[in-house]
């Protein structure tokens, strides 16, 4: 008799939800760093960034009071460019999870065009600088080579926003779309004249009109290294347009390069040795003085 009745009271009862226990890990906080492109596809991009921008923030400034004694415009400019660049870019890494998200379509577009037009920025006005000297300083060369680099990615910018909001081509999402035709001829050809360019001043380096370039090993290893770069992801573009997907992780990695490697990569060849020359300078100043002062005279006893 009592089995019977706790059979009856069993079954009389609803069917309730059986709850898991709650996930000690936060679901955004998962989703943020292991969904969408994975967890060490967004570490590859966050670590490298923040090292970078944590080591122009404790260099600050040493680096700002040598821009202040250089008083080179050109040097001034491109460092708050820099500085610019790798903030927007340090943010871009961080929220790739805006990528994959409902509703975020519209800001992470917004924050992938700006990002990257500012780093396209840097490209066109370095390439601009060097061609000039590695130490104009000119306030009329400045105002030229940003002129020139500014139209230069104002209709690059142009052309994507169009492709963007006015088509609805989704150029920076690239988790769910892997073969929209017009979107890959876009990246193909951005990717074809980047490789033309820096393929050009290659050929230079070994013609005649060597002498017309730098002669600074670090401004050919700069233009090597942009040349491979863009020559894979050129490649990778047209095969991820064609289906193949192998092109499509290929294009990754090559995205993936670019947005952690190139900012290292550019303060290296520009900016460095602008500090480190100054510090030699200061190094000889010192030196000529305590000449001159006589620390030297037994030397020659």
């Amino acid at each position: 008799m009592r089995d019977l009745q706790e059979s009856l009271t069993v079954s009389a009862l609803p069917n309730l939800p059986i709850t898991a226990a709650p996930s000690p890990i936060s679901p955004r906080f998962y989703d943020w760093l292991f969904e969408c492109h994975g967890f060490w596809h967004n570490v590859a991009l966050i670590v490298p960034n923040l090292l970078f921008v944590l080591y122009l923030s404790f260099q600050a400034k040493k680096s700002l009071s040598k821009l202040t004694h250089g008083r080179s415009y050109v040097i001034i400019a491109y460092y708050a460019c820099l500085w610019l660049a790798s903030l927007l870019n340090l943010i871009w890494c961080t929220f790739q999870a805006w990528e994959c998200t409902p509703g975020k379509e519209l800001v992470w577009n917004l924050l992938s065009l700006f990002t990257t037009s500012g780093m396209l920025f840097l490209e066109v006005s370095l390439v601009a600088f060097l061609f000039q000297g590695n130490h104009v300083s000119g306030l009329e060369a400045l105002t030229k080579t940003f002129v020139v680099s500014g139209l230069i990615i104002g209709l690059d910018l142009l052309l994507k926003a169009i492709y963007l909001f006015g088509f609805g081509i989704p150029l920076f999402i690239d988790s769910d779309d892997h073969t929209h035709p017009l979107k890959w001829n876009l990246w193909v050809v951005h990717r074809l004249v980047l490789t033309a360019v820096y393929g050009f001043i290659l050929f230079m380096y070994h013609s005649k009109w060597r002498e017309r370039l730098p002669a600074r090993p670090a401004f050919y290893n700069y233009i090597a290294v942009m040349f491979s770069m863009n020559a894979l992801a050129l490649l990778a573009c047209a095969l991820t347009g064609s289906g193949a997907g192998f092109g499509f992780w290929l294009y990754g990695a090559t995205i993936v390069c670019y947005h952690a490697f190139y900012l290292p990569l550019l303060y290296v060849t520009f900016l460095a040795d602008f500090f480190q020359e100054e510090d030699l300078h200061l190094e000889n100043v010192y030196y000529s003085e305590m000449k001159d002062a006589g620390f030297f005279d037994g030397d020659w006893e």
